[in-house]
């Protein structure tokens, strides 16, 4: 495949209308979940970032998810809804208690978990997860002629990284799938030829 990415310097590339951090791949990350137990989705200040068309999904999945959620998300989603809109102007996920997204639950082992992604994996929906959090650590900054693709770094998922280290296992290749699934194959193929071609100067 013909190298369609454009190199700017030691800090970002751009392939289309995508501007990405070169620390996707330059940092390394894998979740490990057994030693932060999904904090990532109790902890912070704002929901996580929806797309438009995410607000519609998740309260057409109400009815499937709802007796997986907890009693105090119950509440909050019928007082405000699945989503509020942030200081940025832009839909998040309704939150308890200022931190805990409201489709979050604890497993058997502790681990905090997302309702969305439980009822996809049993097979009673299509739609993954919000694709902000399919992404994570990677977010998304729309601009006018642009979107960035940076990598978000958040001490809580210090652990993350040294098993990405551990494992030398790139921001980029831990995210193949939702990377793929937000810009397509052949956008991740060109990335995967840009840290190709960037580790041989």
């Amino acid at each position: 495949m013909e190298s369609e990415f454009h190199h700017f310097g030691k800090y970002m590339l751009q392939i289309g209308d995508t501007i990405i951090s070169l620390e996707l791949l330059d940092e390394h990350f894998v979740c490990d979940l057994v030693t932060c137990k999904g904090e990532c989705c109790i902890e912070g200040d704002n929901g996580a970032p929806l797309e438009e068309d995410e607000v519609k999904i998740i309260e057409d999945l109400l009815p499937v998810i709802w007796a997986d959620l907890t009693e105090v998300s119950k509440e909050v989603i019928r007082k405000q809804g699945v989503s509020y809109v942030d200081d940025d102007g832009e839909p998040v996920t309704s939150i308890v208690n200022g931190a805990e997204c409201v489709f979050t639950y604890t497993d058997e082992s502790g681990i905090c978990k997302c309702t969305i992604e439980k009822a996809f994996r049993e097979g009673k929906t299509d739609f993954y997860k919000p694709i902000s959090c399919h992404l994570y650590p990677v977010r998304l900054q729309k601009y006018d002629e642009f979107l960035a693709v940076n990598y978000h770094r958040w001490n809580i998922c210090n652990c993350a990284r040294i098993l990405g280290g551990n494992l030398g296992v790139p921001v980029y290749r831990f995210l193949k799938e939702p990377l793929i699934r937000r810009f397509g194959e052949d956008w991740f193929n060109q990335l995967e030829i840009a840290d190709k071609e960037l580790k041989r100067r």
